[in-house]
């Protein structure tokens, strides 16, 4: 082999390793993604009658989640190419996650965040679709999703880049409104029943439905020291997110995350708490229902 050949060779190997390696942080930073902020399965896992999820179904979808507006189950995300996602494309599965348009073109959501993954980076976004590719494929026909409302697909996203970890507060800002989406829940819905961001973000009152007679209401996270988290300490915030305990003691109700939100780094949760700490208070006194008192002690 001449030398100009084997200098190829190595620019070759030198090449492919570097592509493989650049990969393998993509899936990385996905399965990071998917089972800490993002937590998927928190909707698209089945769940037992006891709310525990279901084993061996992990993203296969059919959880069921009944509202005025839609009576919807999540769908299968494994890779499987009959009942789930394996023969879409790495561009459908993004145009899922961020605009809310399926591989046929039908609009998906709510209840799916989209209107938050909207605005998630490009990396990020093929970063969840990287490691939505190597999970294990899970037969489950999910049943059809009816909704009782006017569906309209977001926009194409802008694809704006992440903001630099080093900047706390708006990492934060970058990790609660394009991935972790807090607010879809924890702002009060208007009388139409959709999130009001512009005048209560943040403040809670969505009633979300568990299953017969099992009610949850969102609490309010504004910095308001008499109906919000104004006098919680950023050591307070981070183990309701991390523990789903409040300081008095009290358990925090599923659907809150925080199972999945163990799973993220100090440096991002101590940015979610520095940017949650920022939101303005709002006063609006939020009741649990009788479920979560029962149940959430």
């Amino acid at each position: 082999m001449t030398r100009s050949l084997v200098a190829l060779a190595i620019l070759g190997g030198v090449f492919f390793a570097s592509t493989a390696s650049a990969q393998d942080d993509l899936v990385k930073r996905g399965a990071y993604l998917v089972n800490g902020p993002a937590a998927c399965a928190n909707c698209h896992t089945p769940r037992n009658p006891d709310f525990s999820l279901m084993a061996g179904k992990d993203l296969a979808g059919g959880f069921h989640l009944v509202d005025p507006a839609f009576d919807v189950y999540s769908a299968n995300i494994t890779p499987d190419p009959n009942t789930g996602i394996g023969k879409w494309t790495d561009a459908q599965i993004a145009r899922a996650i961020r605009q809310g348009i399926d591989d046929k073109g039908n609009v998906i959501f709510p209840p799916m965040p989209v209107p938050t993954y909207n605005s998630m980076s490009d990396d990020d976004v093929k970063a969840i679709v990287a490691y939505l590719r190597t999970i294990p494929a899970v037969q489950n026909e999910v049943p059809e999703s009816k909704w009782n409302i006017p569906l309209k697909p977001m926009p194409e996203p802008k694809g704006t880049a992440a903001p630099s970890p080093d900047d706390k507060v708006a990492y934060g800002r970058y990790l609660v409104t394009s991935i972790a989406h807090c607010f879809e829940c924890h702002t009060t819905p208007d009388e139409h029943g959709v999130p009001d961001f512009a005048n209560h973000l943040g403040a809670g009152g969505l009633k979300i439905s568990l299953g017969p007679g099992m009610d949850v209401v969102t609490p309010n996270i504004t910095s308001d020291k008499e109906t919000g988290i104004g006098k919680w300490s950023a050591a307070d915030i981070k183990k309701a997110l991390t523990e789903g305990l409040a300081p008095s003691g009290q358990h925090l109700s599923p659907p809150m995350p925080f199972p999945w939100f163990k799973n993220m780094t100090d440096q991002d949760l101590d940015a979610v708490v520095a940017f949650i700490q920022t939101l303005p208070p709002i006063s609006n006194k939020v009741e649990r229902t009788e479920f979560q008192k029962t149940a959430f002690k």
